[in-house]
């Protein structure tokens, strides 16, 4: 170990399996979303500054843009709200917080969620800014967030073994 790595605190969280969801299409889809969008928010939770804001990567991917950038998607595609600069989206600005940013991610989810269980079928589109073209189905949409959920999930497990040496879920 090297003299960075013994200052670090190594800890690790028992990892936990997939959930267990109901049986039918939607609980199963929002089961694994739920899931990824916790783990998400559990690897930004407790990280102090300037180490939540701070990029891990070249690119200056930080935890608490990933968490920020999350809640933009979203509302986007959950809560139909349009997004002006996608760009800006994974920049956390000089008032955020981690307690803030989680709030709002933890709000926007639940929304989210309503609108979910509102949804009677899945293959019915889901709500969107006024696009050219037909809006994707509820269906897409859950894949599609699952998809990019579990990315930054990885993106954010990477971030916070780097800062503190902490892995598992």
């Amino acid at each position: 170990m090297s003299g960075n790595d013994s200052q670090r605190s190594r800890t690790r969280a028992k990892d936990t399996g997939p959930p267990l969801t109901g049986t039918d299409e939607k609980a199963t889809l929002r089961g694994f979303l739920d899931y990824l969008r916790n783990a998400v928010a559990d690897k930004a939770a407790g990280v102090p500054e300037p180490q939540v804001r701070t990029g891990g990567v070249p690119s200056g991917t930080n935890l608490l843009g990933l968490v920020k950038h999350l809640a933009f998607v979203e509302r986007f595609y959950f809560l139909g709200e349009e997004v002006g600069d996608w760009r800006t989206t994974m920049r956390p600005s000089a008032q955020d917080t981690v307690d803030s940013v989680l709030a709002d991610y933890r709000k926007t989810v639940e929304r989210a969620n309503q609108v979910i269980e509102a949804c009677p079928d899945l293959a019915l589109p889901a709500p969107r800014p006024p696009r050219r073209g037909q809006a994707p189905s509820m269906r897409w949409v859950l894949v599609h967030m699952i998809e990019e959920t579990g990315r930054h999930a990885g993106h954010a497990d990477l971030l916070r073994e780097q800062i503190d040496g902490s892995t598992g879920r």
